[in-house]
């Protein structure tokens, strides 16, 4: 006879589940940029040609992660301080965003 396995709650969702979409599509577009990149080394391009590419896929990838960061911000800290478990969650953020400043 087998014993009931217990249930593990749902996963909560995630912060940017309302812009999922437009963060796969951006993620798409910066593959691209970085295919790109990537035919300019094998067709050996200007140096400052390729820079000034890799440039804007560092751009493009910061715009990214300060959707997510927004989102996680309005969605998952914001849920933490409704919760009273305010503290872990603005570590994180604090955590997340010294991650992000220095790169």
């Amino acid at each position: 006879m087998k014993t009931a396995q217990p249930t593990l709650p749902a996963p909560a969702p995630v912060g940017y589940v309302g812009n999922k979409a437009a963060v796969l599509a951006r993620l798409r577009r910066i593959e691209g940029q970085v295919r790109g990149i990537q035919k300019m080394i094998e067709d050996e391009r200007y140096c400052i040609d390729v820079l000034t590419q890799a440039n804007a896929v560092k751009a493009a990838l910061e715009q990214v992660s300060l959707l997510l960061l927004n989102d996680h911000v309005s969605h998952c800290v914001a849920d933490a301080i409704r919760q009273g478990d305010s503290d872990a969650k603005i570590h994180e953020l604090t955590a997340a965003i010294e991650r992000f400043v220095r790169g």
